[in-house]
C-alpha cells in the first residue's frame, strides 16, 4: 500500500518529489476530486500507471463525448467540479462536443488530456492535434503544459476559472514527457493568485435605485427566472422578491426546478414550447425582470417584437450578456443572490393581486395542460409518460433527458419543484447527452432516484454507455420515448416543409433486447393502462432498468412559436387532436 493510500493528504502537507502523472492526480485529490471519468491512451497512459496511488474512483465510458457529458452530469447534479480525462487525438477530439454543451450552458468542468512529447509537437506526430487550438472557442479557458512543475498550477488554476464567476469547462492538455519527467510537488505553492473578478462587477447604487424604483411603480411585471438561480443558490432571494411584490414567475428551461413549480406565482415555461398565459404576459408585461438569464432566441422569439412595452431590469454576472439581444434599462451586474439581497430591503411590498387575477382569467381555455383528467382512448403519448412519472415519483427524482420533443413534454409535465434536478442540454441542444450526463448524476448524488429520459434517436448516439453502467453496478433507470422518428425534426417537417419527412423515419432496435444484451432487465410499454405498474417494477427493482415507451408516432409540441415569430405568435395544438388542450374538448 502505497503513502498515498494511508494518508490521503500527506503529499499536500510538504513539498515531494513526484512524477508528472503523480503530481496529476495528487493535484486532482487537493482540490477534492473523488471521481473521474475517462478513457486511457498511448498519450495519456503514464497518468493512467500513477492512478493506482491515489484515491480517485475512475469511471471507465465507452467513448469520449460520454466522459464529458459525465462530468457535466455530475457537475449539474451536485455542484461540484466535473472531471474528464483523454488520451491525445481522437480522445481529446471526442470530447469536443461535451466541452461545447458544458460552455454554452454555464458548467463547471475540467478537462484533462495527454499530449504527444514536446520534442515532436507540431510534426503530426501520431494521434497529434491542435486540441486546445480546436476548443478555443468552446472552453472557458485552455492550456498547454509541457513542463513538469506546470502541471500542478495549471490544474489549480483550471479548477479556479471553472467556478469562478460565470462557470465553465477549462481543458489543460499534458505532453507525455511532462508527465514521465519528476519535478517537486508542492500543492500550497501551487495556489493561484486570488479572482480577480470582472471590474463591472460591482452593482452601482443608484442601478439599484432604479430598479426598485421600476418594480415598485410597475403594474404589470413579471420575473423572468433563469439557470442563474441554480448557479448562485438565489431561490430563496427570487422567492422573496416574487412572494414580497407579488409578481409572477417564468422560467426558462435551464431555470426550471430554481422556483418551485407548485408555487401559485410560477407560470411555467416560457418560450417557444412555453405555456401561452406566459408568453402572453410578458407581451403584455410593463416590466421585466431578468434574473440570471440571457434572452437566448428560443426564450425571445425575435428581438424586435419581444414585450414591446415593457421596462427590462437584467441581472446577471457575465457583462456580455447585458444588452446582447435585449436592450436592458436598468443592468445590475454581479451574482444574483449578492444583487437580490441589496435590492430587496429596497422593495416594501406590493399588491399585484390584479395583474395575477388577469393572468389567471387570460389561461381560459389553454389551462389544461394537466393531462390527468383526459380520457384513456387507448393511446400511449409522451405526454402521459412524463406525466405519470413525475406523478409516480412525486416529483423526487433526478432527471437526465436527451434533446427533441421529450425534452419539451418534460419540461411541461414533469414538475420540478426542487433544484438541479433537471439535468439537460440547453444552449447546444445535444443529443446523445441523457444517458452518460444520467450516469454522471448518478455518480454525484448516488442516494437520489436517477432517471434517463431519451428518445429513440438520441439514445441511440451514446447507447454504448449502458455497458458503464453495468460495470460500474449502479442503478439508473432509463425511459426511452420510442415514436419512431426523429421527433422534433419530424415535426419541423409536418409545420414547415409539408409533411415531406425525408431522413427523419427512424429503425431503431428492439431496445429492452439490447439493454438485455448488456444484463440490464427492460419492459416495452405500449398501453397508458400498463405504465404505472411497469414503472413500479423499475422502481423495485435492484439495479438498472429499460423501459420502452411506444408512444404516438406523429404528436407535436404545443404550443409552439416558429422561427422568426413573435412570442404570441403560437401554434397551437388543433381541435381534432385525440390530446386536447380545452375542457370543452372532452
Amino acid at each position: 500500500m502505497s503513502n498515498f493510500e494511508k494518508n490521503d493528504n500527506a503529499h499536500l502537507t510538504t513539498p515531494t518529489r513526484l512524477t508528472g502523472s503523480e503530481i496529476i492526480w495528487a493535484t486532482l485529490v487537493g482540490e477534492g476530486v473523488t471521481t473521474v471519468f475517462g478513457y486511457p491512451g498511448g498519450a495519456i497512459l503514464p497518468a493512467y500507471d500513477a492512478l493506482r496511488k491515489f484515491p480517485i474512483r475512475h469511471v471507465l465510458v465507452r467513448h469520449e463525448q460520454g466522459a464529458s457529458h459525465m462530468a457535466d452530469g455530475y457537475a449539474r447534479a451536485c455542484g461540484k467540479v466535473g472531471v474528464a480525462i483523454a488520451t491525445s487525438g481522437p480522445g481529446a477530439t471526442n470530447l469536443v462536443t461535451g466541452i461545447a454543451t458544458a460552455m454554452l450552458d454555464s458548467i463547471p468542468m475540467v478537462c484533462i488530456t495527454g499530449q504527444v512529447s514536446s520534442k515532436v509537437l507540431g510534426t503530426d506526430a501520431f494521434q497529434e492535434v491542435d486540441i486546445t487550438g480546436i476548443t478555443l472557442p468552446v472552453t472557458k479557458h485552455n492550456v498547454l503544459v509541457t513542463r513538469t512543475e506546470d502541471i500542478a498550477p495549471a490544474i489549480r488554476y483550471a479548477f479556479q476559472i471553472a467556478q469562478a464567476g460565470r462557470p465553465g469547462p477549462v481543458l489543460v492538455d499534458i505532453t507525455k514527457d511532462a508527465q514521465q519527467n519528476a519535478a517537486v510537488f508542492d500543492f500550497d505553492a501551487a495556489k493561484p493568485a486570488p479572482y480577480k473578478p470582472h471590474p463591472m462587477l460591482s452593482v452601482v447604487n443608484t442601478h439599484l435605485t432604479d430598479a426598485a424604483e421600476l418594480i415598485r411603480n410597475a403594474k404589470r411585471p413579471v420575473i423572468l427566472a433563469g439557470h442563474g438561480i441554480l448557479q448562485s443558490h438565489a431561490g430563496e432571494q427570487v422567492r422573496a422578491l416574487a412572494e414580497r411584490m407579488q409578481i409572477p414567475v417564468g422560467m426558462t428551461l435551464l431555470g426550471l426546478g430554481g422556483f418551485p413549480a407548485s408555487h401559485p406565482l410560477n407560470l411555467g415555461m416560457m418560450g417557444m414550447h412555453g405555456e401561452s398565459w406566459l408568453n402572453n404576459a410578458i407581451q403584455e408585461a410593463d416590466l421585466l425582470i431578468a434574473c440570471g438569464m440571457r434572452f437566448d432566441d428560443r426564450v425571445i422569439g425575435t428581438p424586435k417584437t419581444y414585450s414591446p412595452n415593457s421596462k427590462k431590469i437584467h441581472i446577471d454576472i457575465d457583462p456580455a450578456e447585458i444588452n446582447k439581444n435585449i436592450k436592458a434599462d436598468v443592468a445590475l451586474i454581479g451574482d444574483l443572490r449578492e444583487v437580490l439581497e441589496q435590492l430587496l430591503p429596497l422593495l416594501p411590498g406590493r399588491d399585484g393581486s390584479a395583474w395575477l387575477n388577469t393572468i389567471e382569467a387570460s389561461k381560459g381555455h389553454a389551462a389544461v395542460r394537466d393531462i390527468r383528467n383526459l380520457p384513456d382512448n387507448g393511446h400511449l403519448y409522451a405526454a402521459h409518460v412524463m406525466h405519470d412519472l413525475w406523478r409516480i415519483t412525486e416529483g423526487r427524482a433526478i432527471i437526465a433527458t436527451d434533446v427533441g420533443q421529450h425534452q419539451m413534454w418534460e419540461a411541461q409535465y414533469y414538475r420540478h419543484d426542487h433544484p438541479n434536478t433537471l439535468i439537460t442540454s440547453g444552449g447546444l441542444g445535444t443529443m446523445g447527452f441523457a444517458l452518460p450526463a444520467g450516469i454522471g448524476a448518478k455518480f454525484g448524488c448516488p442516494d437520489k432516484e436517477v432517471w434517463v429520459i431519451a428518445g429513440d434517436g438520441g439514445f441511440q448516439m451514446t447507447a454504448a454507455e449502458l455497458a458503464t453502467i453495468v460495470q460500474e453496478n449502479l442503478n439508473v433507470n432509463i425511459a426511452i420515448i420510442n415514436n419512431g422518428y426523429l421527433g422534433m425534426v419530424r415535426q419541423w417537417q409536418e409545420f414547415f416543409y409539408e409533411r415531406n419527412y425525408e431522413s427523419t423515419p427512424l429503425v431503431s432496435p428492439d431496445f429492452v433486447k439490447l439493454a438485455d444484451a448488456h444484463g440490464i432487465p427492460g419492459l416495452a410499454v405500449r398501453d397508458r393502462g400498463e405504465l404505472e405498474a411497469a414503472v413500479q417494477t423499475a422502481r423495485s427493482h435492484n439495479g438498472a432498468f429499460l423501459l420502452n415507451f411506444l408512444v404516438e408516432k406523429e404528436d407535436s409540441v404545443y404550443p409552439m412559436i416558429p422561427a422568426g415569430a413573435a412570442l404570441h405568435e403560437m401554434i397551437r395544438r388543433p381541435d381534432s387532436n385525440p390530446l386536447v388542450e380545452r375542457p370543452e374538448d372532452q
